[in-house]
């Protein structure tokens, strides 16, 4: 006959302690691993809601105030930043400051176009309101949007000679919209 102290029989099995090298490296492993699986996941996400560029797209815009946008011109010199943003949108908040800076520093063109942010007044007002300079297209309507596919806000394409050469969402730090800018203009 067994006794329930006979079934509880606890075993003790020594399990040797991790170096505190062997535990960095484990972590660095982890963190290389999730790092990876973020950026397959985050380059795959980027892809499937890019903007798609026209197959007769509209690149002779008006600026909200009445100037005349070529975009096709703009980028036969240098690569051209178009970004498509809206005073709605709480992400583009964040990521406007770093679009003038770009526009500001004069390396590249950069045309912006505001999407369903009310009248030309009102968007004048708010451009003004944060002391935004950048060349801004009023797409009242959401029309020119559409004719590129976008599916978020904020979206980038990047021109070259007319053509789409890259198309990017969301947030996206200075020196990555350089080097993107860059990388056109060198293959």
């Amino acid at each position: 006959m067994t006794t329930d102290s006979n079934l509880n029989i606890e075993k003790t099995i020594d399990t040797p302690k991790k170096t505190p090298k062997q535990k960095i490296f484990s972590f660095a492993k982890n963190l290389l691993i999730y790092g990876l699986v973020f950026a397959v996941i985050y380059i795959a996400i980027n892809w499937w809601r890019q903007p798609v560029m026209p197959a007769n797209p509209q690149l002779q815009l008006t600026d909200y105030q009445g100037q005349s946008v070529d975009l096709a011109a703009l980028s036969r010199d240098k690569p051209t930043l178009v970004y498509f943003w809206g005073t709605w949108c709480p992400v583009c908040r964040v990521t406007s400051p770093t679009i003038d800076k770009l526009a500001a520093a004069n390396d590249y063109p950069v045309v912006t176009i505001a999407i369903k942010s009310g009248s030309d007044q009102e968007l004048h007002s708010y451009l003004t309101e944060h002391n935004y300079r950048f060349t801004t297209v009023n797409d009242q309507e959401g029309e020119i949007f559409a004719d590129w596919q976008g599916q978020v806000t904020p979206s980038y394409v990047v021109l070259k000679d007319g053509e789409m050469t890259q198309g990017l969402t969301g947030m996206q730090p200075l020196w990555s919209l350089k080097l993107r800018l860059w990388l056109s203009e060198v293959f």
